[in-house]
């Protein structure tokens, strides 16, 4: 079973791009979603992430906002490394378990999608076989976040510049989505990289 690592930067459709995989069958393991599901379920890392941001990162219901703890983290560097401190060996530890889970089963996929958005800065390359970067124009990405997070230019810019750079995802990348037209061409090249990889198990 081949290990494929997605990664790209904010607003490049790696969301896109999984799902046109999980369409055609693939299995993926997503970390955004883990890491959501340890701040919402695990009470010790809730615990964690409040002693060390304050109160003022929880919402009306006593649950993480999201948005607040993203817009600390991505302007302070120090801040940033004391979430992953947290964070990162769970996520890991359920990503490993997930896949362990997935390749027990017979027969095994002939691939897996992990999505790693984080793949260049957090490293988690001993996890994983190939590296699949979600490339796309840097002002098209912009008005993305725009519409889907509701975040203002100042706030985007600043998590653009605190992300790995296009160039350092090149220098990783096995394969690579262009990401700038639409839907149909985005679909076309998933096609074609799922038959790739499905042929490289045969």
């Amino acid at each position: 079973m081949q290990i494929i690592g997605l990664t790209g930067g904010i607003g490049s459709g790696k969301t896109a791009v999984s799902n046109f995989f999980s369409d055609l069958g693939i299995d993926i393991i997503d970390t955004d979603i883990i890491s959501r599901e340890l701040i919402t379920n695990d009470k010790s890392i809730l615990d964690r992430v409040v002693d060390t941001f304050g109160n003022n990162i929880l919402n009306s219901d006593n649950a993480i906002d999201r948005k607040k703890l993203a817009n600390i983290v991505f302007t302070d560097k120090k801040k940033k490394q004391s979430l992953e401190k947290i964070l990162h060996p769970s996520i890991r530890n359920e990503v490993n378990n997930q896949i362990h889970q997935l390749n027990r089963l017979t027969p095994s996929p002939a691939y897996i999608i992990v999505v790693i958005p984080l793949l260049v800065e957090t490293g988690f390359y001993n996890i994983i076989d190939q590296i699949l970067v979600v490339m796309a124009d840097e002002e098209c990405r912009i008005e993305r976040v725009r519409q889907r997070d509701d975040r203002n230019l100042d706030e985007i810019r600043s998590i653009i510049s605190h992300q790995a750079s296009d160039k350092k995802r090149k220098d990783i990348a096995d394969d690579i989505i262009e990401n700038d037209s639409n839907f149909k061409d985005l679909q076309k090249q998933v096609l074609k990289l799922d038959q790739k990889y499905r042929q490289s198990q045969d």
